[in-house]
């Protein structure tokens, strides 16, 4: 079954770390990600920039609109995922609790499935 860690994290969080912090962060991320492939775990893995060169897009009426960045009303950003291969959600609950980014922001474990389910 494929399950979504979805890294959500305070939206100015990064700005609150050094390079170095967050070089040494995104490292241990690496590593996490790397530990995962080697167990045959990981489908994908990315990193997100932050949310201040996001848009919006919906489409109503035949009329789309696109809503830049960044968005005041939001205390959280999705800030990268890992695409996970696992038998059962407790495995995936279990790598989310492994997971470096679980000390300083949410882990959300997804399983992937249709929308209409």
């Amino acid at each position: 079954m494929a399950y979504m860690l979805l890294i959500v994290e305070p939206t100015e969080q990064r700005a609150t770390r050094t390079e170095a912090e967050g070089r040494a962060l995104y490292e241990r991320m690496l590593r996490f990600g790397d530990g995962l492939r080697e167990q045959g775990l990981l489908v994908a893995t990315e990193s997100l920039k932050s949310q201040h060169d996001a848009v919006r897009v919906s489409r109503a009426g035949g009329k789309t609109r696109v809503v830049d960045g960044p968005f005041a009303e939001v205390k959280e950003m999705v800030g990268g995922f890992f695409l996970l291969n696992c038998q059962t959600r407790e495995e995936a609950v279990a790598i989310a609790a492994e997971c470096p980014a679980a000390e300083w922001c949410t882990v959300e474990v997804r399983q992937l499935a249709p929308c209409y389910e």
